[in-house]
């Protein structure tokens, strides 16, 4: 037991100097910075941060498809409750729609209902949108959501340049990344193997460029939301315990 105690807090004590950049620069922006109780992660929590309180995670993947450790992070924004959008890795794309249909034909199929994160539901649900202008941004990513219009809203200006610019250097093609607005929030995920200040602030700026942009739109829904019917409750919700949603 004592020689355990001992090996966590050397481990908390090398992580804590190694993320110390980070530390440093989360409380600058006002943010709290603390290590996850094994000392194998961090969580960053800023309440006022614009243009919503915004969480940042890294540790363990939360995900089957993000091997690893994983960077997730939630801009609460309290926009209509039906703005439900997603930008991913067209590799990834491809490879959870081919999950879902093994899940479909499986002899176990109704598991699909209860056990799949939204993103892999998104792709049975809701139309893709093959129309962005730039050929880059449709060669490299998955665009899909509630309708086709609000979809190209979204990525057509502001975020389609940066999804572009990230394709570069950011987002090597192939590697695993979700972007998403949902139940009024906005929500990354990607493939993190080690915590790095750069790609995390890049991140961030990512988010913050999708929030505002799921902003300016979400207006655009009246209060009877984007559907007609009750189709975007015909899933049931399902989350992992300590998911960032």
């Amino acid at each position: 037991m004592v020689v355990k105690q001992v090996k966590h807090w050397l481990v908390t004590r090398a992580n804590a100097a190694r993320w110390r950049p980070i530390q440093d620069w989360a409380e600058a922006r006002g943010a709290a910075f603390n290590q996850t109780r094994d000392g194998q992660g961090f969580l960053i929590e800023q309440p006022k941060a614009q243009p919503g309180p915004l969480r940042i995670e890294w540790g363990v993947s939360q995900r089957s498809y993000l091997p690893g450790t994983e960077l997730r992070m939630r801009c609460e924004m309290g926009l209509h409750h039906d703005l439900q959008l997603m930008v991913l890795c067209r590799t990834l794309m491809e490879n959870l729609e081919r999950a879902v249909f093994e899940a479909y034909t499986d002899t176990l199929k109704t598991r699909i209902d209860t056990d799949t994160p939204e993103e892999m539901r998104w792709l049975v649900m809701f139309p893709k949108f093959n129309g962005a202008g730039s050929q880059l941004l449709r060669q490299r990513y998955g665009l899909v959501g509630v309708t086709k219009e609000l979809t190209g809203a979204w990525v057509e200006g502001e975020l389609g340049e940066a999804l572009v610019q990230a394709s570069q250097d950011l987002l090597p093609d192939g590697h695993p990344f979700v972007l998403m607005c949902m139940r009024g929030n906005l929500y990354l995920r990607t493939e993190m193997a080690e915590p790095d200040l750069s790609r995390l602030q890049a991140f961030v700026r990512l988010l913050e460029c999708a929030a505002r942009e799921a902003q300016r739109i979400s207006g655009r829904l009246s209060e009877a939301g984007a559907w007609p019917t009750t189709t975007s409750i015909a899933w049931t919700h399902s989350t992992r315990p300590g998911d960032a949603g």
